[in-house]
């Protein structure tokens, strides 16, 4: 039996073309962009979730999709490509009405091949259902080039997507990372029924809490939309280094840099080995990445397995090495939280490694590079894994949240290094059960401030019964510490 293909028309006159087959999709645009600012590219099964395949940009001008990252697809296929900045058009999907288009173009004749009309295998002769955007116009309109040098292009077929959104769409397994006192970056994260998240990045200031899609500010090649991974801000170079995650059935050990000056990304082509890796902890000490733990894939009949070790990478040098470490290391996990005290110890709490929960406390001596079991008095949070976690202070960091194997948790503690004492605290802002969210501290006050205050911020994240959540929840880190030392 014949693959299954799905097949695109380029050229007014031209025959279908296949497009892709079940194995690989390949995408990639020719000619100036002009104004236009992006291709968002997706497949759809007509009994299945959709697949984001990924964005072109003028700067990210090609982009793949392979099978073996899914499972295989058996019936009609909708290519989803949708532009942003410039003439949106109409999808391809099923029997294309060439007659009624030809017609618009002023065209005579509808083109045949082979005898028949120009359609799609298995087409289901669905018609493409359209949405008006704001600033566009009705009807289908062909994706083309401007100017007398302009290339002939290919005529591609979209649905007009939905005017632009506000904030972020609803997610879990993003990051959101703080690059100054007024504005952070989220990156990546998926939403329901799956589907990873068609706007990865934004950024947020913090004066009016007001968000502005950021993926295509930046040049240079953006990493593959994801989730489970990390991304942490060096003050120093004003870099933002992104590592790891998943996606699917594929596993990431990439490192992908943002200058935050130039707005440019890099991948790095690193020397050493460090796996591939999802929910794993990554801090920053002396310009340098502590990546501990996390999931990593396993071959089959094995499940995905969980690590115990501590890789570090060296930017100077782009390097990954493993320390030689000391003491009582915490057992393999995956989920857990790590918490950078005083520029010299990281606290790691919680995790995962299936089918057991944790709810222990190591800590990390960046000095002597040695690990220590830390003994801890008071009501100490449940196990729990993908919680959320910010230091407020010298002295004190937050735990909230998390998931402990049925249910997602609403409860916040804060931990107290000096006397190794957990304090629940009861917050309005923070009751809702949720995991797999984002919490930052930031300054919020006027620069001019002689004591600026500082802002708890809680993104998004998921209750684990299918809702996901958009919303930014702030609390004053003063309130935090002053709930806690009521309790």
């Amino acid at each position: 039996m014949e693959d299954f293909g799905v097949y695109a028309v380029f050229g007014r006159d031209g025959p279908p073309q296949r497009l892709i087959s079940v194995r690989q999709v390949v995408l990639f645009s020719s000619g100036p962009w002009g104004e236009r600012v992006c291709v968002n590219v997706e497949l759809n099964d007509a009994d299945r979730f959709p697949i984001t395949i990924g964005k072109l940009t003028p700067y990210n001008k090609c982009l793949s999709w392979e099978q073996w990252e899914e499972e295989t697809w058996t019936d009609s296929v909708t290519l989803d490509v949708t532009l942003e900045g410039g003439i949106l058009g109409q999808v391809l999907k099923g029997k294309r009405k060439r007659d009624q288009m030809a017609k618009e173009d002023g065209e005579d004749e509808v083109t045949k091949v082979g005898g028949e009309e120009n359609i799609c295998p298995n087409a289901s002769g669905e018609e493409t259902i359209m949405r008006k955007v704001k600033g566009q116009t009705k009807g289908s309109q062909k994706l083309r080039t401007s100017g007398p040098d302009a290339k002939t292009p290919a005529e591609v077929f979209c649905f007009i997507s939905a005017a632009q959104l506000a904030g972020p769409s609803s997610r879990w397994g993003q990051t959101l990372c703080p690059i100054d006192a007024r504005t952070a970056i989220l990156i990546g994260g998926q939403g329901a029924r799956m589907q990873f998240c068609k706007d990865p990045m934004w950024k947020l200031c913090t004066e009016d809490l007001s968000w502005m899609a950021a993926e295509t500010l930046a040049e240079g090649p953006t990493p593959e939309v994801r989730i489970g991974h990390t991304a942490v801000y060096d003050s120093d170079s004003g870099r933002i280094f992104v590592f790891g995650g998943s996606k699917n059935k594929k596993w990431f050990n990439d490192v992908h840099i943002l200058d935050t000056q130039s707005w440019k990304w890099t991948m790095v082509e690193a020397q050493g080995k460090v796996p591939p890796l999802a929910y794993h902890s990554c801090s920053m000490f002396r310009g340098e990445l502590f990546v501990l733990g996390g999931v990593f894939p396993r071959p089959n009949p094995e499940p995905d397995g969980c690590s115990d070790s501590l890789y570090i990478f060296d930017p100077h040098l782009s390097i990954w090495y493993q320390p030689i470490v000391t003491g009582d290391a915490p057992s393999a996990r995956s989920g857990h939280s790590a918490c950078v005290m005083q520029e010299r110890k990281i606290y790691v709490f919680g995790g995962w490694d299936t089918p057991v929960c944790y709810n222990d406390m190591y800590m990390l001596d960046l000095g002597l590079m040695e690990f220590s079991a830390v003994k801890t008095s008071g009501k100490a949070p449940s196990p729990r894994s993908w919680h959320g976690s910010a230091v407020l202070s010298d002295t004190k960091f937050l735990i909230h949240g998390g998931y402990n194997g049925n249910d997602a948790l609403s409860d916040a503690f804060v931990f107290d290094i000096d006397s190794n004492t957990w304090t629940e605290v009861t917050l309005p802002q923070l009751s809702a059960p949720r995991a797999g969210h984002s919490i930052v501290t930031m300054e919020t006050a006027d620069a001019s401030a002689t004591d600026p205050g500082r802002t708890l911020l809680v993104f998004g994240g998921g209750d684990n019964e299918g809702a996901f959540y958009s919303d930014l929840k702030t609390v004053a880190v003063d309130d935090v510490l002053q709930a806690a030392s009521r309790a």
